[in-house]
């Protein structure tokens, strides 16, 4: 019988272009191989006893001969190519349209409406990099008090300011505002608050980001689980993601560090159920900044960690380890990629070697924790009876 298992998201270690990638801009696409040929291989033994470098070609890390954990890659059913998206669908949720983009910046009338709302005009208001806008208008932001409006290629509406001149408070009340505004055909995957301190050529965003994200569209794999009494413990941005349905406890991260940290703790606790982590610097450090050398070292000091995970972790539990989409940062684009993500799963009731192929999507993950802990979710393909030992 299994009594917890520990899903970790590895934000964004995409595992190569999906067939329909060029639809996207993103032919070519592969985070987590292009990396190791950009950095001239990575280090990463105890993964790769795992059976990673079994998934796809790794510079650095071979196929294992007899690798411990079993192992496949699954292919992403949803349209889009985000975070919400992607984790929306391992607990089950398929979307059949993607959030809405704006490319060309948010509708006049939306802005005004927002503006007026606020109480605030808003600088900016077109697709930009996060760092770049606050360079480009931060000057103005901190003499005009009006907080700086942009959006990516993802379904986002951000807003940027300056600690000392919208509070934290303040900030994220705006950001609440436009959460209720943006809804039915302007509903965006996420509201974004984007806090940034320092003086115009040294501005840097702090760790005090809070996204403020939609109700997922339908019953997912942690409602089923809370409704038949089995905890779900988020771990780093995932709360924020499914809006706190379906969460039991949440446990607040700033970056990989403590949300490893912060998951061991809970690993050697006697905690059950679901323990759901997301570690989000792979993504929005290295992978937006298109910065493989530091992608790759994040990489490398996960791995350096892992095995403190594996020590740790008790006779009844699994342990599953995947992606939420791609984001090569050795392409020209700083966005999100549609590829492939990998999927191992060990523990000491789970068969090594299996190897579990393309799945057609992600929510063969919610399928595979519903009969493990016993239940059934209706979305996705169980893989489960082929790697439990008993």
């Amino acid at each position: 019988m299994i009594n917890r298992v520990a899903l970790f998201v590895l934000d964004s270690v995409g595992v190569g272009e999906l067939p329909d990638a060029g639809d996207y801009g993103d032919s070519g696409s592969n985070t987590l191989g292009n990396i190791s040929r950009a950095v001239g291989g990575l280090n990463m033994p105890n993964l790769g006893r795992l059976g990673l470098g079994n998934i796809i070609h790794i510079e650095g890390v071979p196929p294992a001969d007899d690798p411990a954990a079993s192992y496949g890659r699954m292919a992403e059913k949803s349209a889009g190519k985000d975070t919400t998206t992607g984790h929306w669908e391992m607990a089950g949720i398929i979307m059949e349209k993607p959030f809405p983009v704006y490319p060309a910046g948010f509708p006049a009338g939306l802005i005004k409406s927002y503006e007026e709302k606020i109480g605030r005009k808003a600088l900016g208001n077109k697709a930009a990099s996060g760092t770049a806008i606050i360079e480009e208008l931060g000057a103005e932001h901190m003499a005009t008090g009006f907080p700086i409006v942009y959006t990516s290629a993802d379904s986002v509406f951000q807003v940027a300011a300056h600690e000392e001149i919208i509070p934290l408070e303040e900030l994220y009340r705006i950001c609440r505002i436009a959460r209720e505004m943006l809804t039915g055909e302007h509903a965006v995957g996420r509201v974004i608050a984007r806090p940034f301190t320092g003086e115009p050529g040294r501005f840097r965003r702090t760790v005090n980001r809070h996204d403020f994200s939609l109700k997922p569209t339908g019953p997912t794999l942690l409602d089923l689980l809370v409704e038949n009494g089995v905890q779900v413990t988020a771990v780093g941005k995932i709360k924020d993601i499914f809006d706190g349905q379906g969460v039991t406890n949440s446990v607040l991260t700033r970056g990989n560090n403590e949300g490893m940290d912060k998951s061991l703790q809970l690993i050697k606790s006697d905690i059950s159920g679901l323990v759901f982590t997301n570690l989000v610097d792979f993504d929005m450090l290295y992978g937006h900044r298109n910065n493989p050398r530091g992608y790759g070292d994040a990489l490398e000091e996960f791995d350096r960690w892992f095995p403190q995970l594996l020590n740790a972790l008790k006779e009844d539990d699994v342990l599953i380890i995947t992606a939420d989409h791609g984001c090569d940062p050795t392409t020209y684009s700083t966005d999100h990629s549609r590829e492939y993500v990998p999927l191992l799963i060990y523990g000491r009731q789970v068969l090594g070697g299996v190897n579990l192929g393309v799945r057609e999507t992600f929510a063969d993950i919610a399928a595979t924790v519903a009969e493990i802990f016993g239940l059934q979710f209706e979305v996705g393909k169980s893989f489960w009876k082929q790697v439990y030992k008993g």
